[in-house]
């Protein structure tokens, strides 16, 4: 940093900028994430309900859906969430709040297909983000087979959240 200038990343975490998250951190944003897919979920079954309405505004009643169906719409959302937000700017929001990137092997944000299939394996098998529990390199299941890493970046980034 040059002088004068005043730092984005507090002084106690600027020697953590660019390591890899541990699962702590990852598991935090997931959680930020998780509720981000739940608003998001809940806006389309209101959406539903206002489409309906519009349409048998005299016989309105809520629409019953059943939970695999939430379960598979959720998984849905989560799994476009996850791939448009890596794709657009290497994070998701709750990574953005907790500080963190996705990152391929070069360092860089990954592009459409990497993060696509990141996201298929990370909505199919959300247990793999605990492999980074026993990883050396702190990589969860899915950084693993894909050559990705969660690290700790607060600055801001052109296109970002």
């Amino acid at each position: 940093m040059s002088e004068g200038r005043i730092s984005p990343i507090p002084r106690e975490a600027r020697t953590y900028q660019g390591q890899r998250a541990g699962v702590v951190s990852r598991t935090l944003a997931c959680v930020v994430d998780g509720l981000v897919v739940l608003v998001l979920l809940l806006s389309c079954y209101l959406g539903l309900n206002g489409f309906v309405f519009m349409l048998q505004p005299r016989s309105f009643q809520f629409v019953d859906v059943s939970f695999v169906a939430l379960l598979f719409v959720g998984m849905g959302i989560a799994f476009l969430y996850f791939a448009g937000t890596w794709t657009a700017a290497g994070r998701t929001y709750g990574c953005h709040v907790m500080g963190l990137r996705v990152v391929d092997r070069r360092g860089m944000k990954p592009r459409m297909p990497l993060a696509i299939v990141r996201s298929a394996l990370c909505v199919a098998v959300p247990i793999g983000l605990f492999w980074c529990v026993v990883s050396t390199k702190r990589r969860s299941l899915q950084d693993a087979l894909l050559w990705t890493s969660v690290i700790y970046d607060w600055l801001p980034h052109h296109g970002d959240l």
